[in-house]
């Protein structure tokens, strides 16, 4: 069965720091994207940053390049976003996804497993 975790969410001001975890089960992990997507209110899922647990890589969205960070630990089968320099507008519910290799990672239609979310948010 496949599970993704995720963990940390909370509430912080402009200029905070948040950490957010997710910890994946089954075959969630190896071989594929973790990712980290996002839904503000009105808003569609984005992409934020994904790694590709095989080789490390890591890909980033425009909008949070230089601010956040994705990591990834194979022996723990877990995932991190350490968001720095938050702003009001990173305001959303956070989804940790899971998707196979071989097309565009922050296509959130290509997913195959997600997480429950958790929220963040940022005051002004």
């Amino acid at each position: 069965q496949v599970r993704l975790v995720e963990s940390g969410g909370g509430s912080v001001q402009a200029g905070g720091s948040l950490r957010l975890s997710c910890a994946a089960s089954g075959s969630a992990y190896f071989n594929s994207y973790m990712a980290w997507f996002r839904q503000a209110p009105g808003k569609e899922r984005e992409g934020v940053a994904a790694v590709y647990t095989r080789s490390g890589s890591t890909f980033y969205a425009d909008s949070v390049k230089g601010r956040f960070t994705i990591s990834a630990d194979g022996r723990k089968n877990t995932v991190w976003l350490q968001m720095n320099s938050l702003k009001p507008e990173d305001t959303a519910m956070y989804y940790c996804a899971s998707t196979a290799p071989g097309g565009p990672w922050y296509l959130s239609a290509r997913v195959n497993h997600w997480g429950q979310g958790t929220q963040v948010t940022v005051s002004s």
